[in-house]
């Protein structure tokens, strides 16, 4: 039986507002109803809509708005098929090898069509190379594929001393979220490194982050770091997100996460009352249209904290529930999904660019990962039917 049949687009209105749709256990969004394998064949059909095969194997645009091929699109592209289970032929070498061909001298990757311009062209610690580089990696892994190079990029945090040192430097309040992905960087390229590439003493140096992140800045009473106000919606928001970048790093190498059943308590108070869990950090004009990044930062944690304690379980499985059908709302008519609901959004370069109620590749990927995080979660769920895939590979998609 097609995969497709009755996954035809649909709009279900009422008083004007956009309903849910329920069709098949699936809470639906406006645009697109189904069954979870409609679910499955609406993003393929979007992430093919955004191949361009002219350009050669595994060249992807990052959405129906942008006619040229980018590397952050082409390793989203990668991602969301392999957590479908949709990869695989002779194109996967081809594929991997074109990646490849955009490591530097150092390890890190660049896209010469948008480094150089855009958010990052001053290559910041946050976003730029070593960013795009975590996600390259899971897209290589992906394709069962290896970085060619090693990653000598890293030698200034392999030294413990000067790993704790760098550490302590960083902006633990107001900029806590811009730390996050800052140490998530480092830290998932050190994994790498030393799990693919066999390097010593960048699993030395992990250790002692993960150390230091126990040991420093972390408060016992909320299971998070930095100095920002809980009491704030916004400023839990954001240290939320700032741990979120963390907690993957203490999970793959599983150790578990410090002060957990009090962290359970800070991540579940981030649930708006769409169900998402924005609170203003990425839509301030409408704070409860929490974005993909949003959304995840609650869900990753959420659905890891499961296997490691049994705190307001219940409560948990709830609010994975609800943050699933909220994800599923952000799905447009062409199958992709969308940042925020109603809004363009630019990944910093005009060739990375999805417009108001247009799927886009980042968001897409993104969201789709989260429906596979509360799939995982809760297995007697719609979303527990799909046959998710993970890789065994340091950064989100593990």
């Amino acid at each position: 039986m097609s995969l497709d049949r009755g996954c035809s687009p649909r709009r279900i209105e009422r008083g004007g507002e956009p309903a849910v749709a329920r069709h098949g256990g699936l809470h639906r969004g406006p645009h697109v109803t189904g069954t979870p394998a409609c679910l499955r064949s609406s993003v393929l059909q979007f992430v093919a809509s955004c191949s361009l095969p002219e350009f050669g194997p595994g060249r992807y645009r990052y959405s129906l708005a942008c006619s040229e091929p980018t590397l952050y699109s082409s390793s989203y592209a990668a991602m969301a098929q392999s957590l479908l289970r949709a990869l695989g032929g002779a194109d996967t070498v081809e594929w991997a090898a074109y990646l490849n061909s955009f490591q530097d001298d150092d390890g890190l990757f660049r896209d010469p069509l948008s480094y150089g311009q855009g958010w990052y062209a001053d290559d910041p610690l946050w976003c730029g190379r070593s960013h795009l580089t975590c996600h390259v990696l899971t897209a290589l892994a992906c394709l069962g594929a290896v970085a060619a190079e090693p990653l000598t990029w890293l030698e200034p945090w392999r030294n413990c001393d000067a790993l704790v040192d760098w550490l302590e430097g960083l902006d633990w309040g107001a900029r806590v979220g811009w730390t996050g992905n800052e140490i998530m960087n480092v830290g998932t390229l050190l994994q790498y490194a030393r799990d693919f590439h066999n390097d010593a003493r960048a699993g030395q140096a992990m250790e002692c982050l993960l150390d230091s992140l126990e040991q420093h800045h972390l408060n016992p009473e909320s299971g998070v770091w930095g100095s920002l106000d809980l009491t704030d919606p916004l400023q839990r928001s954001h240290a939320v997100q700032a741990a979120y970048h963390w907690w993957p790093l203490f999970a793959y190498d599983r150790r578990p996460f410090p002060h957990v059943d009090r962290a359970v308590d800070t991540v579940l108070a981030t649930q708006n009352p769409r169900g998402g869990f924005g609170w203003g950090v990425h839509n301030p004009a409408e704070p409860f249209g929490s974005s993909a990044c949003e959304d995840i930062d609650s869900i990753d944690p959420l659905a890891r904290m499961l296997s490691q304690t049994d705190h307001r379980r219940d409560e948990v499985r709830a609010a994975l529930r609800r943050g699933g059908e909220w994800v599923l709302r952000n799905q447009q008519p062409d199958g992709g999904f969308v940042f925020c609901l109603g809004r363009a959004f630019e990944y910093g370069h005009p060739q990375l660019r999805g417009e108001a109620g247009q799927g886009a590749m980042f968001p897409t990927w993104f969201r789709l990962l989260s429906l596979a995080l509360v799939g995982r979660a809760l297995l007697d769920s719609p979303l527990g039917q799909l046959s998710w895939q993970f890789v065994n590979c340091p950064g989100m998609q593990f």
